[in-house]
């Protein structure tokens, strides 16, 4: 039975068809966020420095650094698009820009007597 063929599945590109234009994508999305940044820090009178942005900025962008699927590069640099058009039109407030630090989240209680006191079981 050597009449079987294989199946291969076309995939559609998202924006980008080779890994070199993905890369040019993302570099550019981090350049045009970093352009910003004073101007978001000066707007929104975040209770943050330029240099703790440039760094949350950076720490966004390393924790996708192992993505290797195009289209889901390409996503995440349109979300990345997304997300810098709704800041510098001031369509997000001072809130959404500091929930990017986690610093208002409190861990969830693991214990019984925690749950309890909590009143969250």
């Amino acid at each position: 039975m050597s009449g079987f063929v294989t199946a291969q599945r076309l995939v559609k590109p998202v924006l980008s068809t080779e890994p070199a234009e993905a890369r040019r994508r993302v570099i550019s999305l981090y350049k045009a966020w970093y352009r910003q940044i004073p101007v978001i820090v000066k707007h929104f009178d975040i209770p943050k420095s330029e240099s703790q942005c440039k760094d949350k900025l950076r720490e966004m962008f390393a924790t996708h650094q192992d993505v290797k699927d195009l289209r889901v590069i390409d996503m995440l640099v349109i979300k990345g698009q997304m997300e810098l058009k709704e800041t510098v039109n001031v369509w997000k407030q001072k809130g959404h820009l500091m929930t990017y630090w986690h610093e208002s989240r409190e861990p969830k209680p693991k214990d019984f007597l925690s749950k309890f006191f909590n009143g969250s079981d």
